[in-house]
């Protein structure tokens, strides 16, 4: 090889050299990049699958109890106990209370629970999110004298799920046909309603605690008792 032909020949080799290099470079850089969206890929799912496990096990403040007087009925020969009985709208926010006297103190709420299948659950679907409840009465079994208030009316609109300031024939149409769930299984089921039932919890209602009436996203109603704090015991609340 003479010397021109030596001349030609380095440049050919570098650019070969830098092909290489750069090939090497590329490769390196697709494996990076791959590397890059495998971990936003696991982060995001592991991100998703977080937010549906919360979903399923996450729960709402539907209503509270409170013991506001116990006294002796003597013609009765029982005690009788007054409840303040507080329901929180579909927002949060609290309702007008109610309140209600028993003879006795083992008080059930009737309630109706729609579930929702889990897929809507799941990804926090608008509407189908979670378990829909409506409070039906408050009553104390006692044979013949079974004790009851209504608290919704049938085929009435609840009054925490319903539209302030306006009044809707739409609105109205859908709550119909949603006392309909309870009793049409077909219904039912082409509306993504996993079941319909009628619940029934119930504790012993005593002075001193707060009883909260939880709805689990997933599932049903169940009820909590926690003391109340002890600087507010026998004390009167001023508003």
């Amino acid at each position: 090889m003479d010397a021109s032909e030596k001349k030609e020949f380095i440049p050919y080799l570098a650019c070969k050299d830098y092909n290489k290099q750069m090939i090497k470079n590329m490769f390196y850089i697709l494996l990076l990049a791959i590397a890059i969206f495998w971990l936003i890929w696991r982060f995001e799912r592991e991100h998703v699958y977080q937010q549906m496990l919360d979903r399923l096990q996450a729960e709402s403040r539907a209503a509270e109890v409170l013991v506001t007087a116990v006294t002796y009925d003597e013609a009765a020969h029982r005690d009788m106990t007054t409840i303040k009985f507080v329901e929180y709208d579909s927002l949060g926010h609290i309702m007008p209370p109610k309140y209600f006297t028993f003879s006795g103190n083992l008080i059930q709420f009737q309630s109706l629970v729609v579930r929702f299948e889990d897929k809507f659950v799941a990804a926090g679907d608008r509407f189908k999110g979670r378990s829909v409840y409506l409070f039906w009465k408050a009553f104390v079994l006692d044979g013949a004298k079974t004790q009851e208030f209504p608290i919704s009316q049938v085929d009435a609109i609840p009054g925490g799920y319903k539209i302030l300031g306006r009044t809707s024939g739409f609105e109205n149409r859908f709550w119909r046909d949603f006392w309909q769930y309870a009793f049409d299984e077909a219904k039912a089921k082409d509306a993504g309603i996993k079941s319909v039932q009628i619940e029934a919890p119930g504790a012993v209602f005593i002075p001193g605690y707060l009883y909260t009436i939880h709805l689990e996203h997933d599932g049903g109603l169940r009820i909590d008792a926690k003391a109340v704090e002890p600087i507010l015991r026998g004390e009167k609340i001023l508003n």
